[in-house]
């Protein structure tokens, strides 16, 4: 039990640390919302290896505790939504076992990115964001991508570590 404390304790640390780190790295590809996702990495590997419970927990933990250091109430909810959307893809993907790793990342790059556009447009009242969409459909793909290989590494050698 104090094991699988820490090892929470270390990934919802180290999910915080990630998301310091995307919030001073400066992407700017002219349209907001387009990031690496490195914190996303920390929730597929939590998945993976704790599972959904544990991923659930570290996921919100971490935008919150994120949204009220680096941000405010509404990058909060945009966080959240797309959080909570792309978690629930993830997990989905992962129980229908037709995904690998990777393809369960991308899953959730793309899914967080909807749930983002998703809100948007509710509080915006603005249908047209939805134009968005398909450039954050192809960064949230290839940042899945770029998370799934390191994910997928990871995953490998924790098991090994944690058998």
């Amino acid at each position: 039990m104090a094991r699988k404390a820490a090892y929470m304790g270390m990934l919802t640390a180290l999910a915080f640390v990630f998301s310091y780190i995307e919030s001073l790295l400066p992407i700017n590809l002219g349209i907001p919302g387009v990031k690496l996702g490195l914190a996303n990495l920390v929730v597929i590997v939590a998945l993976y290896t704790m599972g959904a419970q544990a991923a659930l927990t570290l996921s919100v933990v971490r935008i919150v505790l994120a949204g009220l250091t680096f941000g405010n109430l509404a990058s909060m909810a945009y966080s959240l939504a797309g959080g909570m959307l792309s978690l629930l893809a993830m997990v989905i993907g992962k129980r229908i076992k037709a995904f690998s790793v990777l393809g369960v990342s991308v899953l959730g790059g793309v899914s967080h990115n909807a749930g983002q556009i998703l809100v948007a447009v509710l509080v915006m009242e603005n249908a047209n964001l939805a134009y968005y969409l398909p450039v954050l459909v192809l960064s949230g793909t290839i940042a899945g991508v770029l998370v799934g290989v390191l994910a997928a590494v990871l995953i490998e050698r924790l098991k090994k570590i944690m058998a």
